[in-house]
């Protein structure tokens, strides 16, 4: 079952990357590449393993390039812009700032690892990791197109992070930790590379609590980052299970029915045993 679900994300996200890239391939051109946007592109590709399988895909405004500020749009290639598909922007959410160690979980076609470069500055670092080949390669030519020098893209999964413990100020993710089939995996890698003192901000798609499980798969799809989606109090139990503290969890729009695009805060103690 991890295994099924995990191979369904990373074949929706090889497309996606695909059509960002504006790689022909062999279906002769990614129609609506630019609006490969959130839950409505990932319900159109949940079968396209192959490269021939649907192009088309409509605008939605409550995911991907349309939640960035125009300011922040205009800083980064266009291929960037065009694979993004999260429900936020964890920069806003992490407040980032210069010389700050950053790392993107699932970081895509790199928008948010080249904005984090931008804002921690030539002292800073941004690192994203993604298990998606066609992914990394989108990303690492977007940072070349930038120009960014303080960015490194490494191959991986969330749950098992390549990356030293304490080698991060800050974790950021967009719209990815509903992707995954082990959630208490993935909070406990963010904590475990993240610098004492070092906080989390992710946005993330999340249910109102008195959904039951299968409540949120009858609004969506798992690659549509719906049916995965974890509850406010399922959040913050998980955040402090992995040892977070001062964890919080906001709507900030809605995405389904009792489902909302969310930004979730929470800091790893200066000492052990910090409340």
């Amino acid at each position: 079952m991890v295994q099924d679900i995990r191979e369904q994300v990373r074949a929706r996200y090889a497309l996606a990357a695909v059509q960002g890239s504006g790689d022909a391939g062999c279906c002769g051109g990614a129609t609506g590449a630019t609006g490969a946007t959130g839950a409505t592109a990932a319900t159109a590709a949940t079968d396209a393993v192959g490269c021939c399988g649907p192009q088309d895909v409509v605008v939605d405004d409550r995911f991907g390039s349309a939640l960035y500020a125009a300011e922040d749009a205009a800083a980064v290639p266009p291929e960037a812009l065009a694979a993004s598909l999260g429900c936020g922007n964890p920069l806003v959410v992490a407040e980032l700032r210069e010389g700050e160690r950053v790392l993107d979980l699932g970081s895509g076609g790199g928008i948010d690892v080249l904005l984090s470069a931008r804002r921690v500055g030539p002292t800073g670092f941004a690192y994203g990791v993604d298990m998606t080949d066609e992914m990394l390669a989108l990303a690492r030519a977007n940072a070349e197109r930038a120009g960014a020098t303080n960015v490194e893209f490494r191959r991986g999964t969330i749950e098992d992070l390549p990356l030293d413990d304490a080698s991060v100020d800050v974790v950021i993710s967009n719209c990815v930790v509903n992707l995954s089939p082990d959630k208490p995996a993935v909070l406990a890698e963010a904590f475990r590379v993240l610098a004492p003192g070092g906080r989390v901000g992710i946005s993330d798609v999340v249910a109102e609590d008195h959904l039951t499980p299968e409540q949120r798969a009858e609004r969506g799809s798992y690659v549509g980052c719906i049916a995965g989606a974890l509850s406010r109090a399922e959040y913050l139990s998980g955040l402090a299970a992995a040892g977070f503290v001062d964890a919080e969890v906001t709507f900030t729009h809605p995405v389904a029915d009792g489902m909302h695009g969310a930004v979730v805060r929470a800091r790893k103690p200066e000492q052990p045993g910090e409340a």
